[in-house]
């Protein structure tokens, strides 16, 4: 088993990854939860439901009041009517502030059910259980949110888990497809901060199917890590959280223009992340050897380029949008070089001519 602390001001947790977690998910709640459990309910979606959710009731066995609730899988489900659904749920089952909520599910069900227990009677336990790879991000640093039709994860919390189980075996179960939105979040982790880890994952990962249980749990215990000491440093973004946006801010504009869940998040943050790369190039005397990870990626399957049909205003229009947009300048996050990732404002004339140009 490989374990990862995470450090905030509110409160500590750890990550757990291993094997078979999801069987004993009620002796993990009893070793890490500080107070007595009134009730449970857990929150899964109609993919994850049928896989995996029979196997976490019977860990949770011991506890006398379970309640399960699932949301259709998706994007789509990170809405208020589905919110409102879920809040509801959790007053018709009787939670109260004793009460704790299971996320088992990728980063759409971790978002909106952290959102849920952030806001429900001013904000209760919660724990996550990722069952995808790009949850392995979302689900560490607190940041829990629901999205509005002008803008992705615009009415949210910060909300911490008490603890993270992260199942491996769960991941088995993945489309090559949810591996590329997954990983893209792992190597974003080592352009921002890490080289030596960015180098490991281009030597290392060449296919998905060549990655074993031990090349699994370390690539996910260090990217973990990496996520880990940057929101121990920075909880609530006000600092160098802001840098784990690397290709989001296109990225986010990208999935909103498209519609929710046409094009999954991580394979539109490396659509940005090679944008913010040839934006670096531009500003900064740097050479970032794009062409060598346009070639890299695209051997995952990734698409590298803005989709054609989305009109470059209108992503402009979106990116202005961003949570990061300070007085009508773009905060971009831009790489130095590899490793080294920095916040820079942005002219939207710049941005726009990069945009027309790609």
């Amino acid at each position: 088993m490989k374990q990862v602390h995470v450090n905030t001001n509110d409160h500590s947790y750890t990550v757990y990854l291993d094997n078979g977690l999801r069987f004993e998910t009620g002796k993990w709640l009893q070793k890490c939860l500080e107070q007595p459990v009134s009730s449970i309910l857990v929150i899964t979606d109609s993919t994850v439901g049928p896989l995996y959710l029979k196997d976490v009731l019977s860990g949770l066995s011991g506890f006398e009041q379970v309640h399960t609730v699932t949301i259709p899988s998706g994007e789509q489900s990170k809405s208020f009517a589905e919110y409102e659904r879920l809040i509801t749920e959790a007053l018709t089952c009787g939670l109260d502030r004793k009460s704790v909520i299971i996320a088992l599910g990728g980063g759409v069900v971790g978002d909106i059910a952290g959102f849920v227990a952030a806001s429900y009677m001013r904000g209760i336990r919660f724990v996550q259980m990722p069952t995808t790879l790009l949850a392995h991000d979302s689900s560490v640093g607190g940041k829990v949110a629901i999205n509005h039709a002008l803008g992705k994860n615009m009415v949210g919390a910060f909300h911490q888990p008490e603890v993270v189980l992260y199942d491996t075996a769960m991941l088995g179960s993945l489309s090559t497809q949810e591996w590329r939105s997954g990983f893209a979040e792992v190597l974003k982790h080592g352009l921002i901060l890490n080289r030596p880890f960015y180098e490991w994952l281009q030597t290392s990962i060449k296919s998905f199917d060549s990655i074993d249980n031990d090349l699994m749990a370390e690539l996910l215990s260090q990217s973990i890590a990496i996520k880990a000491k940057v929101v121990s440093e920075d909880e609530q973004e006000h600092g160098v959280r802001a840098l784990l946006n690397l290709g989001h801010t296109l990225g986010h504009a990208i999935e909103s223009v498209s519609g929710y869940g046409r094009i999954t998040h991580g394979e539109a943050v490396v659509i940005g992340i090679v944008f913010a790369m040839r934006l670096s190039e531009q500003l900064y005397d740097t050479h970032l050897d794009i062409p060598s990870f346009i070639a890299w990626v695209k051997s995952f399957g990734y698409e590298t380029e803005i989709p054609n049909e989305l009109s470059r205003q209108e992503l402009l229009l979106a990116m202005k949008k961003d949570k990061k947009t300070e007085a009508g300048m773009i905060r971009m996050i831009l790489l130095k070089e590899i490793g080294v990732a920095c916040v820079e404002k942005v002219e939207t004339d710049i941005i726009f001519s990069l945009l027309k140009e790609n």
